[in-house]
């Protein structure tokens, strides 16, 4: 659960580094950078101090990059620009749960007792209460849709990328091997590292075809401009969200089932608020508080439950 909870706080620091990179470069260049600069990352402790591409379950844990990082990854950084971050956060985190619940299920058998989904139930009931907004956001329809739609997308991806995982430590304990977080973090940001640099250069591909191949030295400098201004929040988002964030992640997975950890980051909206307050200015107001209290009654249920 202390994973869980790490986790949680580590991705709401992404979430809010991810919206300022997503609404400058695009959530598809955004998210590309933030796997690369984990994949280093990563790639130092896994290489050195750790078991780099070793294990039984190195193709699993690939498959689990692809489809939490490559498939959720892409649709939550399609979200981040049209919802907002807390939104989007809201979406994929509370829908992510039950994602993972009923796949975890249906695929490996795993079935969490009636106080442990009474718990999930009050953390994502409490989640939605204070993140519900008061009013209805200007967003045209199509930014909407499609929006919402990545939200799910994103939260399909995640939960899908979470049993894989634990399908991996599974195949690896059978095999005798423990692989650490760092070593199975790295092994699972290949795969998304991967299918973010196939998506990325199918976009850009569209793009340069569709405005030219010729490019002015006026834009060019403002891409440097930009950059200077926006490098140190991709590196935060990448330390935060894949590095730490998703290492953290991988170690609740070994012994906690996809549907509890999943839960518990769920609450990742609930530290947003002081975070959007600080940042953005948002304020908590009334509702807010008292859905963080149920979300945070939920989680001290779910651990005395287990």
């Amino acid at each position: 659960m202390l994973a869980a909870f790490l986790t949680t706080l580590l991705f709401a620091i992404s979430a809010i580094c991810g919206h300022r990179t997503a609404t400058q470069i695009g959530g598809v260049e955004a998210n590309f950078w933030r796997a690369c600069l984990a994949t280093l990352f990563l790639a130092l402790w896994a290489n050195t101090l750790g078991h780099g591409f070793e294990g039984a379950a190195f193709p699993i844990f690939v498959f689990s990059g692809l489809a939490g990082i490559g498939l959720g990854d892409s649709g939550y950084f399609q979200a981040l620009p049209r919802l907002g971050s807390r939104r989007t956060v809201l979406l994929t985190q509370c829908l992510t749960a039950p994602f993972a619940v009923v796949i975890e299920w249906g695929w490996l058998g795993t079935r969490l007792h009636a106080p442990a989904l009474a718990c999930i139930t009050v953390i994502l009931a409490g989640v939605a209460v204070a993140l519900a907004p008061r009013e209805h956001l200007k967003i045209a329809p199509r930014q909407m849709f499609v929006g919402i739609s990545g939200a799910v997308v994103g939260a399909l991806g995640g939960a899908l990328g979470a049993v894989l995982s634990r399908k991996a430590y599974a195949v690896a304990h059978a095999a005798g091997e423990h692989p650490d977080p760092g070593t199975t973090g790295y092994q699972r940001v290949i795969g998304g590292a991967i299918a973010l640099g196939v998506l990325l250069l199918a976009v850009k591909w569209r793009s340069a075809r569709a405005h030219g191949s010729v490019l002015e030295a006026k834009s060019l400098q403002v891409s440097r401009d930009k950059w200077r201004r926006l490098w140190p929040w991709v590196v935060a988002n990448s330390l935060a969200g894949q590095t730490v964030g998703v290492s953290c992640m991988q170690w609740a997975l070994e012994n906690t089932s996809a549907g509890i950890v999943t839960a518990v980051i769920a609450t990742t909206p609930i530290l947003l608020l002081p975070m959007t307050r600080l940042v953005d200015g948002e304020r908590i107001g009334l509702r807010s508080t008292l859905g963080a209290m149920i979300a945070v009654a939920g989680v001290i249920g779910l651990t005395f439950s287990r």
